[in-house]
């Protein structure tokens, strides 16, 4: 099958053909074919000429990549003051308590498995009691043909608890403490990225996104293949690199410091902007300003600090804007270890964090992703330029400790 890709691509002059061993890296499949194409109609030819050569010798594909898988965001601010008669939220503040004796991640409480948390004094760490992955990938079904397809994964899953006190958001945290969560988020995907592909660090706040436990906490969740949005990235920052000989990220950066008018925030090392992609209300993209930083590994100590600095000055953004514990899911995403630890070049790679939270015009009216979004692609009533524009003058200062 291999030869036959390659031979399929040198019929219609494919370029740079290169053939790839992946098989440490995933279970999905053992050998990777790349070619450049010469624009998109010519890569689009390519992949189906690809498809065609390998269905006439008895190979079903089961899917064609290679063409362009771009996104796009309706943008429609005139929508901005239509009449909502929808559901209101009941916005949930944070916790007042700094221990409550029926959460079972505070300090010295029983978990719902039976076992006791140690009386914690700064981040603590634990094995999710309800992981979605397991170390051992599970028995793999027999497949159905042609039409649907199933591989056996393992991964890990854990809790990070921010700090003992069950009231301090990362909002709430001083800049030392957040740097400690970063320090122990480099820690986890350093241990973790020794055995898996990938390793997502990400935090659900408040019950709107879907948290179940009120106590600050992010997760941590280790698995053997790249998924999906990891694996769109890789492709497109790769391609960036190929075409341009510049890091995507790095110019993106560059480019949006120059214009300003997305930019909410930017310390020493590090910016935040409302990306020009943004599909939710006040989503935010955490980057570097001006290094290149592929992992959280490449990060010098002061750096770290920074950074710290940065997500304070968000995070309190985020709760002043409608002076509520604002919601949202964020998470980060890096060079995979994967790669890293096979030799594989990193430079496309720009460590980043995403920020997608839901609140729309108020702490009661939140942005549905629903109809439209679900079954075309996203929209949006608030420009990303308004968007930044309202959280860069907000300022940092938390409404609950104005002094």
């Amino acid at each position: 099958l291999t030869k036959l890709a390659i031979g399929a691509l040198e019929d219609l002059k494919g370029q740079d053909i290169k053939l790839l061993d992946v098989r440490k890296l995933t279970t999905v499949t053992d050998t990777m074919v790349i070619c450049t194409g010469t624009s998109n109609r010519h890569v689009s030819s390519l992949a189906q000429n690809v498809a065609e050569v390998s269905k006439k010798a008895g190979f079903r594909p089961m899917g064609v990549e290679g063409k362009d898988t771009g996104e796009w965001v309706l943008v429609s601010p005139h929508r901005w003051q239509r009449p909502w008669h929808g559901q209101d939220e009941v916005q949930a503040d944070a916790p007042q308590q700094s221990h409550d004796p029926n959460c079972p991640l505070c300090p010295g409480n029983l978990r719902a498995n039976g076992e006791r948390n140690p009386r914690y004094t700064d981040t603590y760490v634990f094995n999710n009691d309800f992981a979605a992955l397991q170390p051992h990938a599970a028995e793999q079904k027999p497949p159905v043909p042609d039409l649907l397809r199933s591989e056996p994964v393992s991964g890990e899953a854990r809790v990070i608890c921010f700090s003992p006190d069950h009231s301090k958001t990362l909002a709430e945290l001083d800049v030392s403490a957040i740097a400690r969560v970063l320090t122990e988020y480099r820690a986890q995907i350093a241990e973790l990225g020794e055995r898996y592909a990938w390793v997502q660090i990400f935090e659900n706040k408040g019950a709107m996104m879907g948290c179940s436990q009120p106590h600050p906490h992010a997760q941590v969740w280790a698995n053997s293949y790249l998924p999906t949005e990891i694996a769109k990235k890789e492709q497109r920052q790769a391609e960036y690199l190929k075409q341009n000989d510049q890091n995507l990220l790095l110019r993106y950066a560059e480019q949006e410091l120059a214009a300003a008018e997305r930019v909410v925030l930017s310390t020493e090392h590090w910016l935040v902007v409302v990306p020009f992609w943004a599909a939710w209300p006040f989503e935010t993209l955490l980057l570097p300003k001006s290094a290149w930083r592929a992992d959280f590994a490449a990060l010098e100590n002061h750096q770290l600090q920074d950074l710290a600095l940065a997500i304070k000055s968000l995070t309190c953004r985020y709760d002043n804007l409608f002076q509520c514990s604002f919601p949202y899911s964020m998470g980060w995403h890096f060079a995979p270890p994967g790669l890293r630890h096979s030799g594989y070049g990193i430079e496309h790679w720009q460590l980043h964090g995403v920020f997608y939270p839901p609140l729309l015009r108020s702490a009661q009216v939140r942005k549905f992703m629903v109809g439209y979004e679900m079954l075309a692609e996203p929209q949006r009533d608030i420009t990303p330029e308004l968007a930044a524009a309202r959280l860069r003058e907000i300022g940092d200062t938390h409404y609950r400790n104005p002094a």
